[in-house]
């Protein structure tokens, strides 16, 4: 896939470097070196990937990479910095980064993990499905009927993870992995949280309901309840 590709960091010579290695690779390279400027050249450029620093001089590359998730959910965020402790990797990946490598890098498995988020892409582009529920990974839209949804960038990965596997159980433990990215910090009572989200606003008013606890093991994006261990 030959991507557009913006690259938001301070020290120029990392941000040449990176650039020429993306572009190498045949894809559309852009570039900002303040958060404020890259956030401008978002509206810009709506590039597929964004590599962001987080030690920019004028505003932190968590909230730039917040108000990106926000705003275009569907854009992947590779966070490249010099932070490299465990809470900072899994605070990158909590306010929604697809990825987190530290300074200094190896340009090889920079260009893979470029590579693995980009066929990510790929593979989720086609609406999804279940009753009457829809999702759209183009646009972020999500409908139950003709009633719009409106879901947080989490809410939206966890929708997405379960309409990509409808009728399976997905334990909490699967679910912290696949969204969390089985960041230490999150406890599997999240998952309860974030799936009672999900029922208010996928569920709400709705005679069917499609989001239904297993007992014992986590939980299943189902039209009809068939299984006993169910519970809605």
């Amino acid at each position: 896939m030959n991507a557009i590709i913006l690259v938001i960091e301070d020290e120029k010579d990392i941000r040449e470097f990176v650039s020429k290695l993306l572009i190498d690779q045949r894809h559309t390279v852009y570039t900002a070196a303040k958060g404020i400027e890259g956030l401008d050249m978002m509206e810009k450029v709506n590039p597929d990937l964004v590599i962001l620093d987080l030690n920019l001089p004028d505003i932190d590359g968590e909230s730039v990479c917040e108000q990106i998730k926000d705003s275009y959910p569907e854009t992947q965020v590779i966070m490249l910095t010099a932070r490299d402790t465990s809470r900072d990797q899994a605070r990158g990946l909590n306010l929604g980064a697809d990825d987190y490598m530290t300074k200094p890098f190896e340009p090889d498995i920079l260009k893979a993990r470029v590579n693995a988020r980009l066929r990510s892409i790929d593979s989720n582009n086609e609406v999804l499905k279940v009753a009457n529920l829809t999702l759209d990974p183009k646009t972020h839209e999500v409908k139950r009927g003709d009633r719009e949804i409106e879901l947080s960038p989490q809410e939206y990965k966890l929708l997405h993870y379960f309409m990509t596997n409808p009728n399976q159980v997905l334990t909490r433990e699967m679910i912290i992995a696949r969204i969390w990215e089985s960041s230490p910090e999150i406890e599997t009572r999240v998952v309860d949280v974030y799936v009672g989200y999900l029922r208010k606003k996928v569920d709400a008013d709705e005679s069917v309901k499609l989001l239904h606890s297993v007992r014992g093991f986590g939980y299943m994006l189902k039209e009809k309840e068939q299984a006993p261990a169910l519970e809605s």
